[in-house]
């Protein structure tokens, strides 16, 4: 019962993590958003064309590494899920096999 409440709370654990990596990204997201609204309308003076395209290039590349950082980071949550997951499922097997063991001792199919 043990390796069944650890793989509920890792459970538990990763879809918090999911959750906190989406709120970031959705974050991140409406931040370039509202950068590149303001440049835009910055761009709409006369003689800002040059300077609203640096900006709006500036914006884009950071909006690109904060995307790359964030899956990064999704990556690396989720391969931090699989390897509990696969830890928690050891234990139940092994659990397991020792409450076989025990079994076939008791019955006397281990001799």
């Amino acid at each position: 019962m043990a390796a069944v409440a650890y793989l509920a709370e890792a459970k538990g654990q990763t879809q918090e993590k999911a959750s906190t990596l989406m709120d970031k990204a959705g974050n991140a997201a409406q931040s370039a958003k509202e950068t590149v609204q303001a440049k835009t309308e910055t761009s709409k003076m006369p003689g800002n064309t040059q300077k609203t395209n640096f900006q709006a290039g500036e914006a884009k590349g950071q909006t690109q590494e904060k995307a790359s950082t964030l899956m990064d980071k999704a990556g690396n949550a989720a391969q931090s899920a699989k390897e509990t997951v696969t830890a928690a499922g050891q234990q139940v097997m092994a659990t397991a096999q020792g409450a076989v063991e025990g079994v076939k001792n008791a019955t006397g199919m281990n001799k």
